[in-house]
C-alpha cells in the first residue's frame, strides 16, 4: 500500500497537500488573496513588457498558476508571468512580427508552448543538472544587464515619448534619451506619484501591497482628470501643412511594413512545405533570397519610420471644432480667426489607416471581459526552428530562477524539493497555459516570498490567487480602463532594478578573477546584443566552458618537499629543499585524460631535468579523480620509456576508482604492485629506506 501511495503521489504531487486542516486552509486563503493583490498589476505590467495587450498577463495568471502549483515540488512557489522571461519573449519575437499584432500574440503563445515542452522534456529525462553549466558570475552578469535593459525599456512610458524599436537596443534607448525635452509632464507626475505611494506603503502600511494601492489611486485620479484624451482622426481632418506628407508617409510605410512581414512569414511556411518534398532546392533558394532581400528593405523602412515617429511626436497640434467635426492644425500654423481648444495634441499612433491624436497620456484602455477560451496554439514551424535557441535559454533561465526560489523556501520550511519534478511542473504549466492564450511563465521570487512570509502551507494558495484573477476578468476589467501605463512601467522598473547585484561580482573577483571577468563579459555582451539578450548568456556559457577546458588542460602540478612540520608541500611555493636526490615526488591535481596527458608528461620531464640524479618519479595522486583510455595509454607509454632509461615510475594515494582502472587495464602489473603505495607517507618511508640501503651497499 505504501508503494502504491508513493507511486500515486509521484504522478499526482498535489496529493501531498492532504490531509488539510482548518488552520492550513485559512492560511492558504489569506496568502492566496494577498498574492492576488500583487499578481493582478504585475501580470498586466509584464504582459506589456512582453509586447502583448495587458489582458494576456491576466490570462497567463489562471491555468498556468493552477497547473504549476499542483505538479510542482515546492508548495510555496508561485508561477505566473515574470519580468525576465517577458522581456526575453519580446526580444526573441521582435524580428518576426510587430509588437501587439495578432501574429506577435500567436508567436508569443507558441514560444510559451516551446519553453514548456523543453522544460518538461528536461525534467522527464532528469536533466536538471544542465543549469549547472550557467556559472553564478555569468548568471549575475546576465541578470544585471537584463534588469537594466528591462527597466530602461520602460523609460519612454515614464516620460511619455515614443520608443521606436530596431535590432540595436542601445541606439533605440539613446533616441529615447534625446527626447527628454519632449517629456509629457502629467505622465511623469503619475509615474513619480506611483513610485512614492509604493515606497511609503511598503515601509509604513504593510497590510496592503504598495503596487495595489498605487494602481487603485492612480486609476481613480486618471479617470477623474480625464488623463487619456484620445481621438481617432481621419487623414482629411489633419491640416498639418508641411507635416501632412510626413504623416501620410508614416502611415503608408507602416502598412507596407506589415505586408512585408506577412510576406516573410508566408515564404517561411512555403520553405517548410518544400523541405518535405524532393528536388525543390532551387525554389527554396529563391524563396530564401527573397526573404533576405525583404528583411533588408524592412530594416531600412523601419529605421526611416522610426525617425518619422520621433519627428511627429515633437510637432504640437491644436484642435479646432467645426460643424462637420474637428480639424487639427500645427500650433504655429493656426489660421487667423480660428479658435482652438486649450490642449496640446500630438500624433500618438496610427490604426487602420487613421491617425490617433492624444492630448493626455497612455492608459491601459479596454480590457476584454471574460475568461480565455480553449484554443490550439498556432504552430509556425519555420519560425519555431529559429526560435529554438531562445526557447532553450528561456527554459534554462526560468528554471534556474524557479529552482533558486524553491531552494531558498525549502531551507526556511524544511521541505524536500526535486529539481526534475519542478521542471516537469513548470513545463506542464507552460504547455497547458498555451492552450488558454498564455505566454511564457515561471516561478516568481517576489510573489513566492510574500506567500512564504505570510504562511502559505500548500499550493492551494496559488489556486486561490488564480481564482481571484478569474473574478477580475469576469467583473472588474472596466475599472482598469484608466490605469496609466506609466504606473505599470514603474512597477516593472522597481521589480527588475531590485535584481541588480554588484557585490557577487566583486566577491567573485576576490575568489576567481577569470570567472569574474567572464561574468563582466556576459554583462557587456548582453547589453551590446540586446534586444537578443539570450545571446549574451550564450557568450557567458561558452566562455565558462572554454575556461573550464583550459583549467582541465593545465591542472595544478608541483614538485614536493618536506616542510618544517614534516608534511609534503610545494618546493617553489615554500622555498624548500628536495626530499631526496634519488627520487622526486610530484603532486598532480586533476583527472588524467586526453586533454591533459601531455601536461603530465611535461611535468615529469621538467622534474627529470631539474633533478637529473633521480632514479624514481613518485606521482602523489590524491587529487586524481579518474583516468580515461588516453590517460591510461600515456601512463603505460611513460612507464616503459622511463624504465628503459633506468627510472622507475611510482604512484601513491590513488583513489579506489583510479586503482580499479589500473587493475582492469593491467597497469598495476606493468608498474608493479610494489610501486603503488596506499599513502604518500608510506611511499616516502619506503623510497627513503630503499635508497638508504642502496647507498649503504655501495
Amino acid at each position: 500500500m505504501r508503494i502504491k501511495a508513493s507511486l500515486l503521489q509521484a504522478w499526482l504531487p498535489f496529493l501531498r497537500w492532504f490531509p488539510m486542516t482548518q488552520e492550513t486552509v485559512r492560511a492558504d486563503i489569506i496568502a492566496g488573496i494577498t498574492v492576488a493583490l500583487l499578481l493582478v498589476p504585475q501580470s498586466m505590467a509584464y504582459a506589456q513588457l512582453a509586447g502583448l495587450p495587458v489582458v494576456y498577463g491576466l490570462y497567463a495568471s489562471i491555468v498556468p498558476v493552477i497547473i504549476a502549483s499542483m505538479w510542482g515540488s515546492c508548495s510555496q512557489l508561485h508561477t505566473a508571468p515574470v519580468a525576465m522571461l517577458s522581456m526575453m519573449s519580446a526580444a526573441a519575437l521582435i524580428p518576426f512580427a510587430v509588437m501587439g499584432t495578432e501574429k506577435f500574440i500567436e508567436l508569443a503563445i507558441m514560444l510559451g508552448l516551446m519553453v514548456g515542452v523543453l522544460r518538461m522534456t528536461l525534467g522527464l529525462a532528469r536533466l536538471g543538472f544542465l543549469v549547472n553549466f550557467i556559472s553564478n558570475p555569468v548568471l549575475v552578469g546576465f541578470t544585471n544587464a537584463a534588469a537594466l535593459i528591462i527597466g530602461l525599456s520602460q523609460l519612454n512610458k515614464i516620460i511619455g515619448v515614443p520608443f521606436p524599436r530596431t535590432d540595436a537596443y542601445v541606439a533605440d534607448l539613446w533616441n529615447v534619451l534625446l527626447q527628454i525635452g519632449e517629456t509629457h509632464w502629467l505622465t511623469l507626475a503619475f509615474a513619480v506619484g506611483a513610485y512614492t505611494i509604493i515606497r511609503i506603503s511598503d515601509r509604513y502600511i504593510k497590510r496592503l501591497p504598495g503596487v495595489l494601492m498605487a494602481v487603485v489611486i492612480a486609476t481613480a485620479v486618471s479617470a477623474f482628470v480625464g488623463f487619456e484624451k484620445k481621438e481617432t482622426v481621419a487623414l482629411e481632418a489633419i491640416q498639418a501643412g508641411a507635416q501632412s506628407e510626413l504623416i501620410r508617409n508614416y502611415i503608408e510605410t507602416k502598412a507596407t511594413m506589415g505586408a512585408m512581414t506577412s510576406n516573410i512569414a508566408n515564404n517561411n511556411n512555403a520553405i517548410h512545405q518544400l523541405n518535405q518534398q524532393a528536388g525543390q532546392n532551387l525554389q527554396i533558394a529563391e524563396l530564401e533570397g527573397e526573404i533576405l532581400t525583404t528583411q533588408l528593405k524592412l530594416r531600412t523602412l523601419k529605421k526611416q519610420n522610426n525617425q518619422r515617429q520621433v519627428d511627429l511626436n515633437r510637432v504640437a497640434f491644436v484642435r479646432v471644432l467645426a460643424d462637420g467635426g474637428a480639424n487639427y492644425y500645427e500650433r504655429d500654423q493656426l489660421p487667423d480667426g480660428m479658435t482652438a481648444d486649450v490642449h496640446n495634441w500630438r500624433l500618438a499612433s496610427v490604426a487602420n489607416g487613421q491617425a490617433i491624436f492624444s492630448a493626455g497620456g497612455a492608459v491601459v484602455g479596454s480590457i476584454p471581459k471574460g475568461l480565455p477560451s480553449f484554443s490550439v496554439p498556432v504552430i509556425d514551424f519555420s519560425i519555431m526552428l529559429m526560435l529554438l535557441p531562445a526557447a532553450f535559454i528561456m527554459a534554462l533561465i526560468g528554471f534556474l530562477e524557479a529552482t533558486s526560489i524553491s531552494r531558498a523556501i525549502a531551507i526556511r520550511t524544511k521541505q524536500k524539493t526535486d529539481v526534475n519534478k519542478e521542471l516537469v511542473g513548470q513545463g506542464l504549466a507552460n504547455i497547458a497555459g498555451s492552450f488558454f492564450s498564455s505566454f511564457t511563465v515561471s516561478g516568481s521570487f517576489s510573489r513566492s516570498a510574500v506567500a512564504s512570509k505570510i504562511g502559505a502551507c500548500t499550493g492551494l494558495f496559488s489556486i486561490i490567487s488564480a481564482l481571484a484573477v478569474v473574478v477580475v476578468l469576469l467583473f472588474l476589467t472596466p475599472l482598469l480602463y484608466h490605469l496609466p501605463q506609466a504606473v505599470l512601467a514603474v512597477i516593472v522598473m522597481m521589480a527588475v532594478f531590485g535584481l541588480v547585484r554588484v557585490q557577487p561580482l566583486i566577491h567573485a573577483w576576490r575568489v576567481d578573477r577569470a570567472s569574474a571577468i567572464i561574468g563582466m563579459v556576459a554583462f557587456v555582451a548582453t547589453l551590446a546584443m540586446a534586444p537578443a539578450i539570450a545571446n549574451g548568456i550564450m557568450v557567458g556559457i561558452v566562455l565558462t566552458m572554454v575556461a573550464f577546458v583550459l583549467r582541465v588542460m593545465k591542472p595544478r602540478s608541483e614538485v614536493l618537499g618536506l616542510g618544517s612540520d614534516g608534511i609534503l608541500t610545494g618546493i617553489k611555493a615554500h622555498n624548500l629543499a628536495p626530499v631526496s636526490q634519488s627520487f622526486v615526488p610530484i603532486r598532480f591535481d586533476g583527472a588524467i585524460m586526453f586533454a591533459n596527458v601531455a601536461y603530465l608528461e611535461r611535468a615529469i620531464s621538467e622534474a627529470r631535468s631539474d633533478f637529473p640524479e633521480a632514479r624514481t618519479i613518485l606521482i602523489v595522486g590524491g587529487g586524481i579523480n579518474w583516468i580515461d583510455a588516453s590517460g591510461e595509454e600515456k601512463i603505460r607509454e611513460m612507464a616503459v620509456s622511463l624504465h628503459n632509461i633506468g627510472i622507475t615510475l611510482t604512484f601513491s594515494s590513488l583513489k579506489q576508482q583510479v586503482r580499479n582502472s589500473f587493475e582492469c587495464s593491467g597497469l598495476d602489473t606493468l608498474i608493479g604492485e610494489g610501486n603503488i603505495f596506499h599513502s604518500k607517507g608510506e611511499a616516502l618511508t619506503a623510497l627513503t629506506k630503499h635508497y638508504e640501503n642502496t647507498s649503504n651497499k655501495e
